[in-house]
């Protein structure tokens, strides 16, 4: 553990070392990127250790503050969570390092690499604390610094809306953890989670709250409204961060609470895989119908979140019913889904902020041919897109291969009602792939391909190396960590056999293993005869001479970018079909005469959630806080009347 200490060292002594310098920019754009690689790279040796050995690391220290301990503890599931984290979060600050530069005039980079430090840090902490009021601190600090990361550019009324919609959503989930340790510590009066116990008939309840506090930070679907508003509005490194890292805080919170509540009845794996395919489709569909690039990315974090929720809930299915192969491929899918969305959900967020500085603009109509002014930046986004879209053979594939395979395990099941559940969730994963394809397919044909757009679109160039190196490496780790799976599940198995009752199943070990290493020798015969396709053809016509010419132009004389395809449009005849479920709104000015001068098609696909839920209910609430205004005339001494009132109406209580 004293590795560990050292790498908190670090983080925390460039957060305050970068605070200390304020505003200059040059030094802390330095200290605080290069703080977060040194602590990070100390950290990964503890934990490739106890990742790939299952071991466990454990520490513990008194504390004065009341139900706390200092007590820690690096185990399996907590190394699995820790991965990301020490990935990602390195490469995003040697990117922000260089994308921050653009702001040195205008604002102080020292707070921001404080509060980037810190983020770091607790997250770190989150999945290494063993006591609640441990956890608890790291996860308000956690919320706390990137709530400030999050406001960066507050001079933008956007981005402020963006930062109190999270800071609300981020602690009304934490409310509901406060009451789910209070109820796992009602039976020992101990927050540190090895006392943690049950009593009768309260597992359910934990669970719920559990859904609702871990899923609020997760992001599932409809507790995710904050995501697609605070990812967009935070600096692009900072985003990468939040959307592949600090949103699986919450599934760990989700996997770390299963470990205490032993074996889990039927309906908690039916809940998870029915908030999976939900989450899954709707923040797909939603993505779709997006025009904005860092808009897009944050739907696709909910799509991803609900595949991993579907993983998991198929795990606990299988633990129900007695599948070996069930459990395994599900929490492993899942939980190997977990580092690999951390992997090309970065890479697309660092890729997008690139796009944003070179362009000026996140949105997608104002944005064509930069593949031309940008190719290494486009060759990575290419790869992301691949990789989230679930292809062959990148990382993507193999995560969702695992819960593919543990979803068929469940079709020939004897009931009825089982079968049709795993039916129906390999008919929505089946789904969510597909249209994350045609998404993905819309956003780099009309950001990278065609004709620019705008004049800045332009006179876009690529970024520089420190903003384009971090993409690469990512890139390189989505091929790299498709080829470790079947060498990774071995790890992962010591990871799902701290969840009560999926210890059985090491007879399975070996079909998943083989179905693994099939499936990836599959996807890379594939990828292979195709390049060997290509090479044919290049072959063939090698002494050919290519000539040019002008493509099929609709009868126009002088086509221009306008006539290209917009994002609404392309999207049209996909959304179109889920018209009942995305209201989008549309705005059409159809053509006119022989030789029309104007026509257009705009949409906007306000989130349903909100608009339906939260703002009635926000509204409401609003509404009925104003009946006691009268309560606030500012008369001092009628306040401090108000606190003693409380207090003595606190003592009763107490005293009875």
């Amino acid at each position: 553990m004293n590795i560990i200490f050292a790498a908190f060292a670090i983080w925390i002594a460039g957060a305050f070392l970068c605070l200390f310098l304020g505003k200059r920019n040059a030094f802390a754009g330095i200290i605080g990127p290069a703080s977060v690689v040194l602590g990070s790279a100390a950290a990964l040796l503890p934990v490739g250790t106890v990742f790939f050995s299952g071991t466990t690391l454990l520490f513990r220290h008194p504390w004065q503050m009341p139900f706390g301990s200092i007590s820690l503890g690096l185990d399996p599931i907590s190394a699995v969570f820790s991965v990301p984290i020490l990935l990602v979060c390195p490469l995003a600050a040697v990117y922000g390092g260089e994308y921050l530069r653009h702001y040195e005039k205008e604002k102080g980079a020292g707070r921001t690499w404080f509060m980037f430090n810190l983020l770091t840090a607790a997250m770190f902490l989150v999945v290494l604390s063993r006591n609640g009021m441990l956890f608890l601190l790291a996860w308000e600090i956690m919320s706390l610094s990137s709530f400030f990361l999050v406001m960066f550019e507050s001079n933008m009324e956007s981005v402020r809306r963006a930062g109190w919609i999270y800071l609300v959503a981020t602690h009304i989930g934490t409310a509901f953890i406060l009451v789910l340790f209070a109820v796992l510590s009602d039976g020992s009066g101990s927050l540190d989670f090895d006392g943690f116990k049950v009593l009768p008939g309260v597992a359910g309840a934990a669970f719920v709250l559990a859904l609702v506090g871990f899923g609020t930070k997760a992001g599932f679907m409809p507790m995710h409204v904050w995501l697609p508003e605070a990812h967009p509005a935070a600096p692009s490194h900072v985003s990468a961060v939040m959307s592949g890292v600090m949103i699986k805080t919450g599934i760990y919170g989700m996997v770390r609470t299963l470990t205490f509540l032993g074996p889990a009845p039927s309906w908690w794996g039916w809940t998870l895989v029915g908030i999976g395919c939900f989450s899954g489709v709707l923040g797909v569909l939603f993505a779709l119908a997006q025009h904005d690039l860092k808009r897009l990315l944050a739907y696709h974090s909910v799509e991803n979140i609900g595949i991993i929720a579907l993983g998991l809930g198929l795990g606990l299915l299988g633990i129900t019913y007695g599948k070996p192969v069930m459990i395994l491929a599900g929490f492993a899918g899942g939980l190997f889904h977990v580092i690999n969305h951390a992997l090309f959900k970065s890479l697309l967020f660092l890729g997008a902020g690139a796009v944003l500085r070179a362009a000026e603009t996140r949105e997608m109509d104002r944005l064509g041919g930069l593949l031309k002014k940008m190719p290494r930046t486009g060759a990575a986004f290419l790869i992301g897109a691949v990789a989230i879209s679930g292809l062959p053979p990148l990382n993507g594939f193999m995560s969702e291969f695992l819960i593919y395979l543990s979803a068929f395990n469940g079709v020939p099941a004897t009931g009825w009602s089982f079968a049709a559940g795993s039916l129906f969730a390999l008919g929505s994963l089946a789904l969510i792939g597909g249209l994350a394809a045609a998404c993905f397919t819309k956003v780099f044909g009309i950001v990278f391909l065609g004709e620019p757009r705008s004049s800045h679109a332009s006179n876009a160039a690529e970024a520089g190396p420190a903003m384009t190196w971090p993409s690469l490496i990512l890139a390189l780790a989505c091929f790299l960590a498709a080829l470790v799976i079947p060498f990774a599940l071995p790890a992962l198995a010591a990871a799902v056999r701290q969840i009560p009752g999926a210890d059985g199943f090491s007879a399975a070990l070996p079909d998943v293993r083989s179905a693994a290493k099939f499936a990836l020798a599959g996807a890379w015969g594939a990828a292979a005869f195709s390049a060997a396709l290509v090479l044919l053809r290049k072959i063939i016509f090698r002494r050919k001479r290519a000539a040019a010419t002008c493509t099929w132009d609709c009868g126009y004389v002088a086509p221009n970018p306008r006539m290209q395809y917009t994002s609404s449009s392309f999207a049209e005849p996909i959304t179109v079909f889920f018209e009942k479920i995305l209201r989008t709104r549309r705005k059409f000015v159809p053509p006119n005469g022989l030789f029309p001068a104007n026509a257009s098609l705009s949409t906007d696909t306000p989130d349903i959630s909100r608009e339906k839920m939260y703002a009635p209910a926000f509204a409401g609430v609003e509404k009925l806080l104003a009946q006691f205004r009268w309560l606030q005339h500012g008369r001092l001494n009628l306040y401090i009347l108000y606190i003693v009132l409380t207090l003595l109406a606190l003592l009763a209580w107490k005293l009875r």
